[in-house]
């Protein structure tokens, strides 16, 4: 394989890598048992302060919110556990009633059609969303951000696409979508209808983010939208240092064609039983990738399934309930700072996290707060 590819050495394929990264000498201790291994990565392990460690006040897109023991036992089961792709479905029954459960569930939540069945994260609902806004409106050039996006959402935006396609105003022409994160990346929720306007006299398409799914269950369905995207990790899914989360991905049904990744609908067999199959599943993403809608072919199958648990176990009644009390806690811890004189609370409205302004630098004031256990 080297000769064919014309190089003599396993090291020719990285000479373009840093040479100090090479021959490095690593502390590791040699012939240790199962037992002592596990005792030195136990106290390694304990240098971290985990997130259940402390009174927990971190957010801006990745939460933590609790999550049923059932969750995790049913998604350990061999089917949910091992499946990825179910392109059998006749072996791939309990995969494909949970896509078409969860689908159905996005689609309630977000006022939309139709749903893929998930994708990588919420920063790359976003791009793909982006992507297929601008396949059907392929006369119009300019990508607006309306508001506060989540900054690591906006880079990986700025990844995907050049820097003069992007625009922070609308008030301009030749715009061929505008994205709108409600709540945004301070809490704030937002008028949609306001942007739906401006949408259609500027004939773009609406982009709707959001990286709180349990916010739907007290704020409206962004129903004026064409594509809604997020994350959807707040359900059943953990921080896990930030990753593998959960893109959902959902619109109007007439862009159904260029929905990005794959669908899962109903149908009967030959004697009239109800089953599920995949419906929609774009070949091209197999075979002729550089005609795919996508390339990013992981859809997180199993977070969506521990979602799809979590919400089931929840309903539409426990979930607005989850809701109202995330709002009002925070409406309490709202309260109760902005009686403080040396803080200015920054946010009027919001969901279930807001910003704060302090009279002393962030890192000084985390530290402190840090040593009193709380993060």
């Amino acid at each position: 394989m080297l000769e064919r590819i014309g190089v003599t050495s396993i090291e020719d394929l990285y000479e373009d890598a840093p040479k100090n990264l090479f021959n490095q000498k690593f502390d590791l201790p040699d012939n240790k048992s199962e037992l002592e291994v596990v005792e030195h990565l136990t106290k390694l392990s304990k240098k971290n302060k985990s997130a259940s460690d402390a009174a927990f006040f971190l957010g801006a897109g990745c939460y933590r919110h609790f999550i049923p023991a059932a969750v995790d036992h049913i998604i350990q089961r061999a089917e949910f556990l091992t499946s990825y792709t179910p392109y059998q479905p006749e072996i791939s029954q309990g995969t494909l009633t949970v896509i078409f459960e969860y689908q159905s569930l996005i689609c309630s939540l977000t006022g939309m059609e139709v749903s893929n069945a998930s994708l990588y994260d919420g920063a790359t609902a976003l791009v793909e969303a982006v992507l297929m806004a601008k396949r059907i409106n392929k006369k119009k050039q300019k990508i607006v951000v309306a508001n506060d996006l989540n900054p690591q959402y906006y880079n990986i935006l700025q990844t995907y696409l050049q820097d003069e396609e992007i625009a922070t105003s609308v008030e301009i022409d030749n715009i061929c979508a505008i994205i709108v994160q409600s709540p945004d990346y301070y809490g704030t929720p937002h008028n949609i209808k306001k942007y739906r306007d401006i949408c259609d006299a500027k004939g773009a398409m609406l982009i709707v983010v959001n990286t709180e799914i349990i916010s739907y269950g007290l704020l409206p369905a962004p129903k004026e939208a064409d594509i809604v995207v997020g994350e959807a990790q707040s359900l059943g899914v953990a921080m896990n240092f930030g990753g593998p989360h959960l893109g959902f991905f959902a619109c109007k049904e007439k862009y159904v064609r260029q929905m990005p990744g794959r669908i899962c609908g109903l149908t009967k067999d030959i004697d009239g039983n109800e089953g599920f199959v995949l419906t929609l599943n774009a070949r091209e993403q197999h075979i002729r990738r550089q005609k795919a809608t996508s390339n990013i072919c992981s859809n997180q199958g199993l977070n969506m399934v521990a979602f799809t648990i979590h919400l089931a176990l929840l309903g539409r009644n426990g979930l607005r309930k989850l809701a109202r009390l995330n709002h009002h806690l925070a409406s309490k811890l709202h309260q109760q700072l902005s009686k403080n004189s040396k803080i200015k609370v920054i946010n009027k409205y919001f969901f279930n996290e807001f910003v704060i302004e302090l009279p002393i630098a962030a890192d000084i004031f985390l530290k402190k707060m840090l040593a009193k256990n709380i993060m």
